[in-house]
């Protein structure tokens, strides 16, 4: 088959949304599949700058074995949701456009959100007669409205309106839990078109690795225990509170909070540290993949957190790399998600309710002095990873649906 992915992100974009689809590329492609990628031109989270190439309407190559068209978008603040808003029409609107010039192609999967741009790649399904799967992997607008990102009643209605005509025109939706599933059907999808599909993790690039490492010798972190979080730094991720059960633990000397990435809240967390006098809190800007798999194994706890206030059944992509690291999980996060389950079935973490820096706290202070423990947990998450998640099995069913959906 011919697979057109649709997607707002793409290598060298650093992150999982960015790498969710082209892991998947890859292993469509070692499947015999010919893979095309529509996606935006990189313009967040990326190592190098693309030069001229960022003016240019739209941006022809081969990107490690895959054809890749890059549309134009524009330079955006993350910190203004109107203008973020707006840039999603109009960067969907020039996907359509571009979409209109692409070789034939037999099927297509699209990210989403944004929701425009699954608008955009259902209209572009229609005019090329080619059936579309929307691969839901956040409850917009829900997830806004839950954090009072979003509060407009005018602009809430709207996006509820989109959200229910993206759900009832799609040709298949997948989504990565059961609960999303609930959720989807109940904003108006075809129980018969709704499919729980995972998320996947690519298993042979983060695995077990020595905890001792080169990350720990350029920090000079020795033999000390090690919390990390490592990801997008932003509202709904509820930092501050891992920062406070860190000031709770200050006096404990072998135990050190790793931050990686980086976000919007990242200068206000910087500036509670530097406030509260955390000298065992180090800050790390944003990995390149390569690098990421050395920050989990440096790691002997890893954290997967979210506020309370998110009540639409999320799991975090990190809690799949945390997995494959082999590394024990402290999820904080509300109880009633997907992601508890998950753990608790895979029976690699332990689970806590959310913004509660004292039961933070002492969970941390529980598994510091259990090693036992954890490395059962560890053990069990690596096993669950490579049975259930990786790219490989996951894009063997994706598979099946495409060539259901496409009448392969």
């Amino acid at each position: 088959m011919k697979i057109l992915l649709i997607t707002p992100y793409f290598p060298p974009e650093v992150g999982s949304a960015a790498h969710l689809f082209y892991e998947l590329g890859q292993a469509l492609k070692g499947r015999g599949h010919e893979v095309l990628v529509l996606t935006g031109q990189p313009r967040y989270h990326v190592a190098e700058p693309r030069g001229t190439t960022r003016r240019r309407l739209l941006v022809r190559e081969h990107f490690q074995g895959l054809r890749v068209w890059r549309v134009f978008n524009l330079e955006i603040p993350w910190n203004v949701p109107v203008l973020r808003g707006l840039d999603q029409f109009a960067s969907a609107f020039l996907t359509l456009l571009a979409g209109l010039s692409l070789p034939a192609f037999d099927v297509a999967l699209v990210y989403s959100p944004p929701l425009p741009l699954a608008l955009a790649a259902l209209g572009l399904g229609r005019l090329r007669r080619r059936p579309v799967v929307v691969n839901v992997q956040d409850l917009f607008p829900q997830s806004a409205v839950d954090l009072g990102v979003l509060r407009q009643p005018q602009l809430i209605r709207m996006f509820k309106k989109l959200e229910s005509w993206v759900y009832g025109h799609a040709d298949l939706l997948t989504v990565h839990s059961p609960g999303n599933r609930r959720y989807i059907i109940n904003a108006g999808a075809n129980p018969e078109r709704v499919t729980v599909l995972p998320n996947w993790i690519d298993t042979a690039a983060i695995r077990p690795g020595p905890r001792h490492n080169g990350l720990r010798a350029a920090l000079g972190l020795n033999d000390q225990f090690v919390v990390a979080f490592a990801g997008i730094m932003g509202y709904s991720q509820d930092l501050e509170t891992v920062l406070k059960s860190a000031r709770l633990l200050k006096d404990q000397a072998d135990i050190v909070f790793l931050m990686v990435g980086d976000g919007v809240e990242k200068p206000k967390l910087v500036e509670f540290v530097k406030i509260n006098r955390l000298d065992k809190v180090i800050f790390l800007p944003m990995q390149p993949k390569a690098k990421y798999p050395e920050v989990l194994a440096a790691s002997d706890l890893c954290l997967a957190t979210l506020r309370p206030e998110v009540r639409t059944p999320v799991v975090p992509s990190k809690l799949l790399s945390i997995m494959a690291a082999g590394r024990p999980v402290l999820a904080s996060l509300p109880l009633d998600g997907d992601a508890p389950r998950l753990i608790n079935e895979a029976g690699c973490g332990v689970v806590i309710p959310p913004a509660e820096p004292n039961t933070m706290a002492r969970a941390i202070l529980d598994l510091y002095q259990d090693a036992e423990r954890r490395g059962q947990m560890g053990r069990q998450a690596r096993q669950y990873a490579e049975q259930h998640l990786s790219v490989a099995a996951v894009a063997g069913q994706l598979e099946g649906i495409l060539r259901q959906v496409g009448n392969y």
